[in-house]
């Protein structure tokens, strides 16, 4: 296909709580596999029907085709197949996103983004302040076996640009500096939590690409993440005898600021370029594409200094984010393409968010806003 030009449909079949707060509310939980402990299981089945029915409809794809993006990466949890309780399965809900993906003239990238025991101690890894998915055979087993069966579902329908195996898997120093980290509701449960090793990985993604490649047509492709260590890929898949592989990194000025304490464009610049010149190094050997980023910065966000009347201050906002996107798209221009994170928080796109600075995160609201443009 032509360079992707994407977007994240999160938070539909794996819940993020800070996208949607409403659905954990009164809960106690913090992340979905809590969400499911707290919850008796018929509670959690209405909820979660609910949230699945409504979140993302046939109306959304028709929106993304006519804003002229071509691919939606959608992530799907581990227990996708309804065979991990009291979670029920979803496998439903990705068959409605073929047909209506199909409908639209757009590709699916099927994103496993969840596993038992966790593979970053994310939130979106399902739980919270745990890592240890990588240390239980078994639990690495039936990952493989989901894999095989989203392959043998959707390998041969029209729609599908390829699979994804495994997202975000924590890096030693990523894991170390994240705010979820040690944060774990069960101490106990997190014992023995840990990063993603590079050996444990490499032989993971050796055994999940034998296993997809057997089942995939040779034209579907099968989709790494970096595992927050892009530069040290290199030739890894060539020497492995891939075909049709990409290398999927994420990168968010975002998370960036948390370490860098000037918020300007400059700095920005800087750090997009920085990536770029890895990312044109890494595809020497292997296609990359930015599979999530999004606009949000501080500078955006940040009140002008000068007093000035209410309509001055939209513009002003408006012109920072349309910098800050044509400053990322031209650079992702350099990759395979790029997949927005996320389509959209909250379903309603006249609520407002409990905080102002989440409207970025949605591209709906950013295109309707004008502050992010994709040309046809």
């Amino acid at each position: 296909m032509d360079k992707i030009k994407g977007t994240n449909l999160g938070n539909w079949l794996v819940l993020e709580k800070w996208m949607s707060p409403n659905l954990f509310a009164g809960t106690g939980a913090d992340d979905e596999i809590w969400l499911g402990r707290k919850l008796a299981p018929e509670v959690l089945a209405a909820k979660l029907k609910e949230h699945r029915d409504t979140y993302v409809t046939e109306e959304d794809f028709a929106f993304i085709a006519e804003h002229g993006l071509n691919l939606v990466r959608i992530p799907v949890p581990y227990f996708i197949f309804g065979d991990w309780p009291p979670y029920p399965g979803c496998a439903d809900y990705l068959d409605k996103a073929f047909d209506w993906a199909e409908k639209y003239n757009l590709q699916i990238l099927i994103d496993l983004h969840t596993c038992p025991g966790s593979q970053n101690g994310y939130d979106n890894g399902g739980l919270t302040g745990v890592c240890k998915w990588c240390k239980n055979p078994d639990e690495v087993e039936f990952e493989l076996t989901v894999l095989e069966r989203l392959a043998k579902r959707y390998g041969n329908r029209k729609g599908l640009y390829g699979i994804e195996v495994l997202n975000e898997p924590i890096s030693w120093l990523v894991y170390i500096t994240a705010p979820s980290t040690g944060k774990a509701e069960d101490k106990e449960e997190a014992k023995g939590s840990g990063h993603v090793p590079m050996p444990f990985l490499k032989q993971f993604y050796r055994d999940a690409y034998k296993r997809l490649r057997a089942i995939l047509p040779k034209e579907k492709t099968i989709v790494f993440h970096d595992g927050f260590r892009l530069g040290a890929w290199k030739d890894f898949f060539v020497k492995e005898g891939m075909e049709n592989v990409v290398l999927d990194t994420h990168i968010y000025v975002f998370a960036m600021e948390n370490f860098v304490p000037i918020h300007k464009p400059w700095v920005y610049k800087i750090y997009i370029d920085s990536q770029v010149k890895l990312i044109q190094k890494v595809q020497r050997y292997t296609p990359v594409i930015v599979g999530e980023w999004c606009i949000c910065n501080k500078h955006a966000e940040k009140q002008p200094k000068a007093v000035m009347a209410a309509e001055e201050a939209v513009r002003v906002r408006r012109e920072r984010y349309r910098e800050m996107s044509k400053l990322q798209l031209d650079a992702w221009s350099a990759a395979h393409g790029c997949v927005y994170w996320n389509y959209q928080l909250l379903r309603s796109r006249t609520d407002a968010f409990d905080e102002r600075w989440k409207e970025s995160w949605d591209l709906s609201r950013c295109l309707l806003n004008g502050w992010l443009e994709y040309t046809k």
